[in-house]
């Protein structure tokens, strides 16, 4: 997520010798300042404008806010529809054979190489036993982390027992959190043969769908799986994806060899056109700092300011959401200006490290190396920052591990400029590589606490030490 250009450093210099509260007035509109006080008549304020006063009469109310109590947000505005994986039965046989198969933390190749070799004489019972084997070796990969592993097996798995859906929805499960949409569409097919009426091939299948920017596919897929057997996650994904069909049907569209894009009538063929050159430009940049590349063309979504706010549901310092999807506001721009540039850039760094570590960055990590990859820095923020952590305000990068989609814009704020200075201290101990190999280990690790052990050799609180030291020595000497 990108925050709109308005919400500057200034204001955070506000947040630190005063709590940021929200007035919410009573035509919805929502101002986030400091120093707000309520004289029974008038409510005063002061934002980086300066101190502003408003007719009580027009106030809905004041959230007050401190940041240090607060949690981080449950909401989800900004993340993918919520489908999870449907829960499968190992293998039958699993016990009988896992202690053959793996033993000594490691795999048992002869093993599994005689079973293959009694397999091919066409022994029903050989065959269950070797597809369980390959299974067995498939879940002990992934508790190591090598996913790429895992998927070899599920696939050598199937050559023996290709009708078993088990293993066909495992498999797809997986190449679903690779964001493989296309790859994991084959074993699907595969799998609506075998059981023609499952409503977990239609959940997967719309979740493919939906990741391939194929709405009406994915609505169907839905609509099917909820007509097979309800459930609450793909409820709120069809209702998600049937409002972007909704308002993407008008859209024009453009591609290109990483991207593909919609945009509604009110943007210039031009405009769509230097997004995607920008868009291809950043791909290139993103992919060799990170050591990645997605494996689907990305989608983007270009917007009316009015249709950006309905579908988004964004609070109002957001810029821009990413989704899955790269969702912008562009009404009114005819190129691609300085501020765009750094949001698709933001957006499309979001993108890469969804995809490399499936979905389970801390939303720190993702604005911090978001901020970092367009190009911000902390400057001006560093007195800021250390001055709250000096008043024991600042709360531990823990707290900002969930979503931030419901803070108020100075809290919101604090959350951005912290991250971006974790990210800076990290990339000046060890390098971009060091970002990179810790979106690798998020990717598999139990939790973000053992991620940082296991990649930076450091916990929560040394990297909040580490952090605040980095600011001193690098910006207030």
């Amino acid at each position: 997520m990108h925050r709109a250009a308005p919400i500057a450093v200034l204001l955070l210099l506000g947040v630190s010798s005063a709590a940021a509260d929200t007035i919410v007035l009573k035509n919805g509109r929502r101002i986030t300042a400091a120093n707000v006080s309520d004289d029974g008549e008038h409510v005063s304020y002061e934002t980086s404008a300066g101190r502003f006063t408003l007719p009580k009469s027009i106030v809905a109310r004041i959230e007050k806010e401190q940041f240090g109590d607060s949690s981080s947000s449950t909401s989800h505005a900004g993340e993918p529809p919520p489908v999870s994986a449907p829960e499968i039965a190992p293998v039958r046989g699993y016990d009988d054979i896992a202690r053959l198969a793996v033993h000594n933390d490691s795999i048992d190749f002869a093993y599994i190489a005689r079973l293959e070799a009694d397999a091919r004489s066409g022994s029903p019972s050989a065959v269950e036993k070797v597809s369980t084997a390959h299974y067995t070796a498939a879940q002990f990969l992934l508790s190591k982390g090598e996913v790429d592993g895992a998927i070899d097996h599920y696939r050598q798995a199937l050559n023996f027992a290709p009708e078993n859906l088990g293993l066909l929805l495992n498999l797809s499960v997986l190449l679903l959190h690779q964001s493989q949409f296309t790859a994991a569409l084959d074993p699907l097919e595969h799998a609506r043969r075998v059981a023609p009426n499952s409503a977990d091939v239609a959940k997967l299948a719309g979740w493919a769908y939906y990741g391939l920017n194929k709405m009406d596919l994915a609505v169907a897929e839905w609509q099917r799986a909820e007509h097979l057997h309800p459930d609450p996650e793909v409820e709120r994904a069809l209702a998600k994806a049937q409002k972007d069909k909704a308002e993407e049907e008008s859209y024009r569209e453009g591609v290109t060899a990483h991207f593909a894009l919609k945009y509604s009538g009110t943007a210039t063929p031009d405009l769509a056109s230097g997004i995607l050159h920008a868009l291809e430009e950043d791909f290139n940049d993103i992919e060799s700092q990170l050591d990645y590349t997605p494996p689907e063309p990305i989608g983007v979504i270009l917007y009316t300011g009015q249709a950006f706010a309905d579908i988004t549901r964004a609070p109002s310092w957001a810029g821009a959401i990413n989704d899955g999807r790269i969702r912008i506001p562009v009404q009114g721009l005819s190129s691609v200006t300085p501020e765009l540039a750094r949001v698709l850039k933001h957006e499309l760094t979001h993108s890469f490290i969804g995809q490399k570590t499936r979905g389970r960055a801390s939303t720190w990590v993702q604005e911090g190396v978001a901020q970092w990859m367009e190009g911000r820095r902390t400057n001006s923020a560093a007195g800021a920052l250390v001055e709250l952590a000096g008043q024991g305000r600042a709360p531990s990068l823990q707290v900002l591990e969930g979503s931030w989609m419901s803070l108020s814009g100075g809290a919101a704020t604090f959350a951005y400029a912290y991250s971006l200075a974790a990210v800076e201290s990290i990339i000046e101990s060890g390098g971009v590589s060091d970002i990179s190999r810790l979106l690798d280990r998020i990717s598999t690790a139990p939790s973000m606490d053992a991620a940082l052990r296991d990649s930076l050799h450091s916990d929560y609180s040394d990297l909040d030490q580490q952090t605040i030291a980095y600011l001193r020595h690098e910006y207030l000497r």
